[in-house]
């Protein structure tokens, strides 16, 4: 999951999966993270907030954020869905952001395990619209009032790392994109950007370009029907070898074999994403009171 490229694929979704480690990046979508098994950190621009199993961390659209796992078998449940299905909410999820994206365990109410289990259960439900625009809402009725809000601007606003993760959202994908270019178009020295990428990212600019690339080849092999060739060159890779390394780096396996295994994940994907199935429970609390 690479959400700064879910936009191109639905309005909605919820998925389990294991918790792994996923780099700074931005999108338009209302995203919800809520810690099954084991640990997981959540970084806000350039705060780091630890999660435990069965708290939650609500990201607000456009907010900077990414992942750290520490454990190779925790897993997450993730809910990204499109602002409009926020209804009331709408306004504050677009103009504020939280000042602390974690609500800790001991106040999740039962209405949110019931909504997130209920969405789970009923992604083929032929009202998914409604009953998604409906789940949605209650899930931040019961989260917002924990949350405390301050001014979208004040967190973005003219912030280096901001523009500098919205800039490479925007032109990732052109071929010509270097640190020099960047930085002349931003007003602002390579020297600064490559402090951002190395003191905040833990990467240099190559490496966070070619990840982004990365992980849109990656939605274009799972998601369309482009060939592989089609991908690697509409993600910014011009040339073949380059892009066969680092993929292979990254994904531990060829194009071709990521494709295959991504077909045979879509067949097995209903009885995965059913935690009746995996034997774990949506609510911990509920694990509690059957001992």
């Amino acid at each position: 999951m690479y959400s700064l490229f879910y936009k191109e694929k639905n309005d909605f979704e919820i998925f389990r999966m294991q918790s792994k480690h996923i780099p700074p990046h931005l999108h338009k979508n209302l995203e919800v993270v809520y810690v099954l098994e084991g640990t997981l950190a959540v970084g806000i621009g350039t705060h780091l907030y630890s999660m435990e199993k069965g708290d939650i961390a609500i990201i607000f659209p456009e907010q900077i954020h990414h992942y750290q796992a520490f454990e190779q078998s925790g897993t997450s449940l993730y809910m990204l869905a499109t602002p409009s299905l926020s209804g009331p909410f709408l306004q504050s999820i677009t103009t504020l952001s939280p000042k602390n994206p974690i609500v800790h365990a001991k106040d999740v109410h039962p209405d949110i395990y019931y909504a997130l289990e209920t969405l789970l259960d009923d992604q083929e439900s032929p009202e998914e619209d409604v009953l998604h625009q409906a789940y949605v809402m209650i899930i931040l009725a019961r989260l917002l009032p924990y949350l405390t809000m301050i001014e979208k601007g004040s967190a973005n606003s003219e912030d280096l790392v901001y523009r500098t993760v919205s800039y490479i959202a925007e032109h990732y994908t052109e071929e010509d994109l270097s640190l020099t270019k960047m930085a002349h178009d931003l007003f602002v020295s390579p020297f600064s950007l490559s402090r951002i990428f190395s003191g905040t990212f833990h990467m240099n600019f190559n490496k966070y370009l070619n990840i982004t690339r990365l992980e849109y080849v990656r939605y274009l092999l799972e998601y369309t029907e482009q060939t592989i060739t089609e991908a690697y060159s509409n993600a910014g890779f011009g040339s073949q070898r380059t892009f066969n390394r680092a993929f292979r780096d990254h994904f531990h396996m060829t194009p071709k074999e990521y494709r295959e295994q991504s077909k045979l994940r879509e067949k097995n994907s209903a009885s995965l994403n059913k935690f009746a199935d995996t034997g774990t429970p949506l609510n911990p609390l509920s694990s509690r009171a059957d001992k």
